[in-house]
């Protein structure tokens, strides 16, 4: 295998080509990004709304078409030893491929880059020694900004040659962090690969350690998706769901820089937002609300509301009269009941239902009705009080809010289900005037969507990607279940992570109450991020948190910088961070949420200039300041951990104070400082 330095010490080398070929390429996007600019619509446009979906779709495309400057074009080729789908005993030659985040081809149509996500491009994740896919050299290349500076071969072919550690693979995962997550189109492993090319039809749960790229692998996923199943996905659309509107920050650059701008983010509480949240609940009432039993105690309170019909209904059409009674009544009632059907959808078919009955009569009368008829029976006022009676609308807001007020009407619905201590735990005990009036908490909003679901059904996107899914409560697991019901879904996350009293417990569990028992449970176990020294550490916790997990195993060259340092005061604290501050990169001083008063407080009179979690760092500030709670899913390349016992003692319980410890130990991508004045967790050894 080639060094980089090799290459760059020579002038008439392959390097040069490389660069050449690359300012090409460059110069054909412009070209392809032109063509599209200059199109003319004037005469292919039938109406305004054709001409404005039109240029929607132009300019859509110019924006995927945008040549970011830091962004190389490709960033691998590939040749091939005989020509794809060719036979190998006739000889044909083999083709060259630039592997790329964009297909770019020349004026005439001929490739000069090809898409990653091509069926072409897979050798280049997946070849090797042992199976090199008609591969003869892999080349990978190393850029200094946007610029081509070092390339480096691999002959998979050629016997003679050893496998080795590629170099520029290893500088690449290592590269400093600053800014928001970037994507690892050009690093990509082959587990991770597999996982990203799975079938749009299968759901997929990636259980991953801190650093293994689980959510890298989740995005690259759906751009993939996207890419093999375009119009299917831009008719059914795509989501991407995170824990805060942090790690959505933090995340939602990745897609842009592959080409793909169309698919949505959101929070489980965006998703549910039906009411304004301003209250909380205790640890004990959450977990109660966010129990799958609560789906059953709503299922009942939303039937309830049908009432068997005692009275026959009189249409009167005209001088004639026509008597649906009670009996008849009862029967299409109890029918619409055992289908279970949506309470509105049973709701909408209930008077066609009755004048269809009607319809029969007076067909038996010997009149010839049609459709326009029975229509208007159905709208007959008659028929309307009926149902008005019979099947009355619900308001789902107006359902949880008699549910958590009115003891006696959840005792009905919860008999059997709850036990009088649980049902007791989530009664408020100061009922709310009305539904604007009351201090909803997260739960309730997710209790309001499942009562939303009952009486209409929710719309199914074509995917779903979930990440850190480990800290939903089964009802949060139903409401993104219900976006995806007819599409499939991505679940990532790690048990070990899990900083919630309803946690998830295992993957399985989870997987049933999103709907998704079929889904293909992958784990995995390469840390590529977190340096050899700080996951052995962090790991010290995994027997007390998660004792069936694998332990990370980082892949990762350098070990990394680590240190735990006793200190007297927070000024201390302060000045590790501006020690790790003269290193290239990023910082973050990750504490107990109630330490960072203090901590910005000592920041601020040393002079240094912080950010708040998601905020995105900029050459002169290079410091976040990241309280333990929303530290999960972001990186950066020092990290500073004031006080982990702290970070134990914030938490409601010790196994959900270690966990969040163990997330916070985990942020760091070359380096970590552990300062603390009291002891150090037990577990911690």
């Amino acid at each position: 295998m080639s060094s980089p330095s090799d290459h760059l010490l020579h002038t008439d080398d392959p390097l040069s080509r490389e660069r050449t070929h690359l300012g090409d390429s460059r110069a054909a996007l412009r070209a392809m990004r032109e063509d599209v600019e200059n199109l003319d619509i004037k005469d292919v446009t039938a109406n305004w709304v054709n001409a404005a979906v039109l240029q929607h779709q132009i300019d859509e495309r110019i924006k995927a078409l945008a040549d970011l400057c830091h962004t190389p074009l490709f960033f691998g080729r590939l040749d091939y030893l005989h020509a794809p789908g060719a036979d190998k005993a006739e000889g044909a030659e083999g083709e060259r491929f630039y592997i790329g985040r964009r297909h770019v081809h020349d004026a005439d149509g001929d490739p000069m880059v090809i898409d990653w996500r091509a069926p072409v491009s897979q050798p280049f994740y997946r070849a090797s020694k042992r199976d090199p896919m008609d591969v003869g050299l892999r080349r990978r290349f190393g850029y200094t900004g946007g610029d081509l500076t070092a390339y480096e071969d691999e002959h998979l072919s050629d016997p003679t040659e050893t496998a080795a550690t590629s170099k520029l693979l290893q500088q690449e995962i290592e590269r400093p962090r600053v800014g928001p997550m970037r994507d690892i189109v050009a690093t990509i492993q082959p587990e991770q690969d597999e996982i990203v090319r799975s079938g749009l039809s299968g759901s997929v749960c990636v259980q991953g350690g801190p650093g293994t790229g689980k959510t890298a692998v989740g995005l690259h996923r759906v751009a993939y998706l996207l890419y093999a199943h375009r119009e299917r996905l831009a008719r059914t659309g795509t989501l991407v769901i995170g824990p805060n509107k942090s790690f959505l920050h933090y995340i939602e650059q990745v897609l842009p820089a592959l080409g793909e701008l169309e698919v949505k983010q959101a929070t489980v509480d965006d998703l549910v937002a039906h009411v304004e949240v301003r209250g909380t609940d205790g640890a004990t009432a959450a977990v109660i609300k966010g129990d799958a039993r609560m789906a059953e105690v709503l299922r009942r309170a939303v039937r309830s509301h049908v009432t068997l019909p005692t009275e026959p209904v009189m249409v009167v059409r005209g001088s004639r009269r026509w008597r649906v009674p009670a009996y008849e009544l009862e029967e299409i009632v109890r029918e619409l009941l055992d289908r279970d059907i949506r309470y509105g959808a049973a709701r909408e078919a209930l008077p066609q239902r009755i004048a269809h009955v009607v319809l029969v009569q007076m067909e038996r009368s010997g009149e010839a009705p049609d459709d326009r008829v029975q229509d208007a029976v159905a709208r007959n006022a008659a028929v309307k009080a009926a149902v008005k009676t019979i099947w009355p609308p619900v308001d789902p807001a107006k359902l949880i809010l008699r549910l958590l007020t009115d003891a006696d009407f959840l005792a009905v619905h919860a008999a059997g289900i709850l036990d009088e201590d649980e049902q007791k735990e989530i009664l408020w005990q100061k009922p709310a005037r009305s539904v604007k009036a009351a201090k909803w908490a997260p739960a309730d909003a997710v209790l309001i969507d499942e009562a939303t679901d009952l009486v209409q059904r929710t719309h199914s996107l074509g995917h779903v990607v979930l990440d850190e899914a480990q800290d939903l409560s089964p009802m949060q697991y139903r409401a993104v279940g219900r976006r995806c019901t007819t599409g499939s879904a991505t679940v990532l996350g790690d048990l070990a992570q899990g900083t919630t009293p309803w946690a998830t417990r295992s993957w399985a569990e989870a997987l049933g109450h999103l709907g998704k028992g079929e889904a293909v449970i992958e784990e995995l176990t390469a840390g590529f991020r977190v340096p050899t020294d700080v996951i052995t550490y962090a790991s010290r916790l995994l027997p007390h948190i998660a004792p069936g997990l694998t332990p990370v195993a980082s892949v990762r060259e350098n070990p990394g910088f680590f240190d735990v340092r006793p200190i007297a005061a927070t000024g201390e604290v302060v000045a590790a961070c501006e020690e790790l501050l003269r290193n290239e990169g990023s910082t973050g001083l990750i504490a107990a949420d109630a330490r960072i008063p203090a901590l910005a407080e000592a920041l601020t009179e040393a002079g240094i200039t912080y950010l708040a979690p998601g905020e995105e760092t900029t050459v002169d500030t290079r410091l976040t300041l990241v309280p333990a709670s929303l530290a999960k899913g972001l990186e950066y390349d020092y990290v500073v951990l004031d006080e982990p016992q702290a970070v134990v003692d914030g938490e409601p319980d010790e196994r959900t104070g270690l966990r969040r410890l163990y997330v916070a130990l985990t942020r760091a991508v070359s380096g970590l400082t552990v300062t603390h004045a009291a002891p150090l967790p037990a577990q911690l050894g």
